[in-house]
């Protein structure tokens, strides 16, 4: 039995995208589905047997109807391909109102061959091409869910988090009870799971989350746990294997390091006894890159020192999105020509600048202010503060005396540009 095992599509995450002039759409939609097509492609030619989301399929609970329009032209694909789907609800699939539909309720409404949706917990008996498969599906969970709203509006987190913790164990447990053993079976879950390594849905969540022990799914009843939630693919648990798929596309440069795709996961059978392989299938979607570059306080070139960062990187940078992050002190600000910049990334798909400005620091004798030193103590104080970063401060004093003698010394310093 051959599944394919992802989730976090999240279709609708537009940012670092452009406005395509022929649809109107986002560019960086065609990304997502993009992606979603060579899963797709992946799972025809090579006979899978299912096809198991672990939620979040847009990027939040009211999608536009284009994007639904085409997440369900992808599903609608599998389905005339004889693929049986399974569709769990994440945390961005769910609607904060009681009773409101979630975002893909509407799959179970259709009836569509093939495709199943888990919007509560429960047990489902799927008919796959090699044989049944049970799935215990644990969708997202709202602590009102478990505890009740009152109860959880009473509780502080640590006691919030111990109530969810034992709620969801006791589903999980629940629904363990009433598995045959001489099936197959897949808990599918969206959730957090502690130990787990987070990438960026951090930048996606408000406040704090409840947490599930590694233990609480790692039961040996399963022959593999699937999960959704984490965007960073990883395996916590080896026997049974507990694996998060991670999002399909990335999504911000929090995924900068982050390999995307989905599982492969295959059950077999030898001789009465069931044995689960895994693999990471990669997916080369869009990449994020960072190039940093410090602008020196003595630098006379502040565009010069940036493009020298950028040139090393030019084959990394095109058709990528790029965010250049400088770092440079307040008096290179002025003389810093960001077109020049942005038309050495001019391959890049997306590109952007940071700029990290350093204030210039004036530590003065207690009680004096600038105003009232020579431009001879001016320079001193100056080239003090630059003296660990500038090896010619002794050299550049004396000639600055020089100077100074030479044009005529007559206090009060005057202060140019603040």
């Amino acid at each position: 039995m051959k599944i394919i095992h992802f989730a976090d599509l999240h279709l609708g995450v537009e940012t670092y995208g452009h406005i395509d002039a022929q649809s109107g759409l986002s560019t960086r939609l065609r990304d997502f589905t993009d992606s979603f097509d060579r899963l797709i492609d992946y799972a025809i030619d090579n006979n899978a047997d299912l096809v198991l989301f672990c939620g979040d399929a847009y990027k939040n609970r009211n999608p536009s109807q284009t994007q639904q329009r085409e997440f369900a032209r992808r599903i609608k694909r599998l389905s005339q391909h004889g693929i049986p789907v399974f569709l769990l609800s994440g945390n961005h699939d769910m609607h904060n109102a009681y009773g409101r539909a979630t975002a893909i309720e509407i799959f179970d409404t259709l009836a569509i061959e093939g495709v199943t949706v888990a919007n509560k917990p429960g047990l489902h008996r799927i008919e796959t091409p090699s044989g049944t498969l049970q799935i215990v599906a644990l969708p997202w969970l709202k602590r009102s869910n478990i505890v009740g709203q009152e109860a959880s509006a009473e509780m502080d987190f640590a006691l919030l988090n111990q109530k969810m913790q034992q709620g969801l164990a006791d589903v999980i447990a629940r629904l363990s009870e009433s598995l045959d053993p001489s099936l197959p079976a897949v808990l599918a879950a969206h959730v957090w799971v502690q130990s787990a390594r987070t990438g960026t849905e951090d930048t996606m969540i408000i406040g704090q989350e409840h947490m599930l022990l590694p233990g609480t799914v790692a039961l040996p009843c399963f022959d593999y746990v699937a999960l959704g939630h984490i965007h960073r693919h990883q395996v916590l648990n080896r026997q049974p294997p507990v694996v998060y798929s991670g999002s399909l596309e990335r999504l911000d440069f929090g995924d900068e390091d982050d390999e995307k795709g989905f599982y492969v996961v295959e059950i077999k059978n030898f001789d009465g006894i069931r044995h689960t392989t895994f693999e990471f299938n990669s997916i080369a979607g869009r990449r994020f890159l960072k190039i940093a570059a410090r602008i020196e306080d003595w630098s006379l070139d502040p565009t010069g020192a940036a493009l020298a960062a950028i040139t090393p990187a030019v084959d990394d940078i095109r058709g990528n999105i790029v965010r250049l992050e400088l770092s440079l002190p307040q008096d290179s600000v002025a003389m810093l020509d960001e077109n020049r910049l942005r038309q050495a990334a001019s391959e890049a798909y997306y590109f952007s600048i940071v700029r990290n400005i350093r204030k210039n620091s004036r530590p003065l004798p207690e009680g004096m202010a600038i105003e009232a030193l020579s431009a001879a103590d001016a320079l001193d104080v100056y080239l003090r503060t630059k003296s660990a970063e500038y090896p010619r401060a002794d050299k550049l004093l004396r000639l600055g005396h020089e100077l100074i003698t030479a044009a005529g010394d007559s206090p009060p310093f005057q202060i140019c540009n603040g």
